[in-house]
């Protein structure tokens, strides 16, 4: 089930933070693709943020070794890469919150056992889990009790190291390899016998920032991310309306309905208090935007708000400040530069259940990784309007507190890595894939 020939080695090279991350070694030559012309490999993604870090992965891979089959689970652009016998089922799978896993388990019991199915009657080389932990953690492990020779390699570290870091151990049984996306996982999952590699975080490679390397190769990307760090931060700065908001109430629909509506009633305070401003609202999908309209419509809000739909990360150089929910989206206000609040609500039944497990001090990813609140955060029943609002008048006339946010966001920038980790995760899934043989 492995790769024959000679392994090919990854140099760990420091990146801006310091840190090693996976670099092809001098040694390595160009014999990848003839080597890897007869492997199959198995991916698993079940949101849309990991069908976007897959197929960057997917890629990377295909440019690598041309003749590798993709087989799968995952979303439109994993497809668009592997062809058609990978399989869309993005629309099924992502969803937020105890509850809603709860409700829908006889589904995902039914996906969980047809996906052993599929590997079991495909029999690859390898199985990269991306990310989507609550289902992919136990696909691993039932695949290392069914097929002991299997490579199991994971993209996109759980954040298990937050909520409960005894399981690391357990992974470590299941899991050939861990592809991490920060810093300071390899050292936790290497206590625990888990080899792991850091090899930048992906968005690094869409959205450069003025401390980062920009990535060797900008292809399609919007112009105003093809120039030099110095000019992309000049051109952010310039293209700002001083009395635009933006609220990115999350990519799905329950979020939406529980965090949008304190988003907005705080904008509303901003509104009373400053009559210039106005707000966008970044809107993920056709649907959501009209669950936000409904709840404008029903509150008679719509006046000063405009709804901007899939285009979050440019309305993101737009805006002055930002309400942003909990997630992928607090890392893409930093590297975009925007100064902003993070926001988050869920069910209390999903909340109650997390404080009795996670482990750390911050809720948001820019926090955590600076170890101490750049970002102020606003959780649960501390979400409230009034205290939202006063946070963002802050950044919008406080020139200093905008300087000292931003000064905090270049130093997260520093520790993301250079914008390659496609590449260095193919590099590293080649390489244990030889390792095998």
């Amino acid at each position: 089930m492995a790769l024959p020939g000679r392994t090919k080695h990854i140099a760990m090279v420091e990146n801006p933070a310091g840190r090693a991350e996976a670099r092809p070694s001098a040694s390595a030559d160009a014999t990848d693709s003839a080597e890897a012309r007869s492997c199959a490999v198995y991916f698993v993604a079940g949101e849309r943020s990991g069908d976007n870090h897959g197929a960057a992965l997917l890629k990377a891979l295909r440019a690598r070794a041309p003749k590798m089959q993709f087989l799968g689970r995952g979303g439109p652009k994993m497809r668009a890469i592997a062809g058609g016998q990978f399989r869309d089922w993005i629309d099924q799978t992502a969803v937020v919150g105890l509850w809603e896993v709860v409700r829908r388990y006889p589904f995902f019991r039914k996906q969980f056992q047809a996906t052993i199915s599929e590997i079991d009657a495909a029999r690859p080389s390898a199985v990269v889990l991306i990310d989507y932990p609550g289902f992919n953690l136990r696909l691993a492990h039932a695949l290392r009790g069914k097929f002991s020779e299997l490579k199991i390699i994971y993209y996109i570290s759980p954040q298990v190291w937050a909520w409960n870091r005894r399981r690391v151990s357990q992974m470590a049984r299941s899991i050939d390899l861990m592809l991490c996306i920060f810093p300071f996982e390899p050292e936790l999952y290497e206590e625990s016998g888990l080899r792991a590699i850091f090899v930048g975080h992906p968005m690094m490679s869409v959205i450069p920032s003025e401390n980062a390397t920009p990535p060797l190769s900008e292809g399609s990307r919007d112009e105003t991310l093809k120039q030099t760090p110095g000019s992309l931060s000049a051109a952010l700065r310039s293209a700002r309306d001083d009395n635009l908001i933006g609220l990115f109430p999350g990519s799905r629909e329950r979020e939406v309905k529980k965090i949008f509506p304190v988003m907005r009633e705080a904008a509303v305070e901003l509104g009373h208090e400053n009559s210039d401003l106005h707000f966008a609202v970044s809107a993920a999908s056709e649907p959501l935007a009209e669950l936000i309209r409904a709840d404008l419509y029903g509150k008679h809000a719509t006046g000063k708000f405009s709804i901007v739909k899939g285009e979050a990360r440019s309305l993101m150089t737009k805006v002055n400040v930002g309400m942003v929910a909990s997630g992928t989206a607090t890392l893409e206000a930093v590297l975009s530069q925007l100064p902003f609040v993070l926001i988050y609500r869920v069910a209390w039944l999903t909340y109650l259940a997390a404080r009795l497990v996670v482990k750390i001090k911050y809720l948001g990813m820019p926090n955590v990784l600076a170890d101490r609140e750049i970002v102020p955060e606003f959780i649960q029943h501390k979400a409230q309007s009034r205290a939202i609002a006063a946070a963002v008048a802050r950044l919008l006339t406080d020139k200093s507190e905008r300087a000292r946010m931003l000064a905090d966001f270049a130093g997260v920038a520093e520790k993301l890595g250079r914008g390659e980790a496609g590449e260095n995760g193919a590099d590293a899934i080649i390489t244990e894939l030889r390792r095998a043989g």
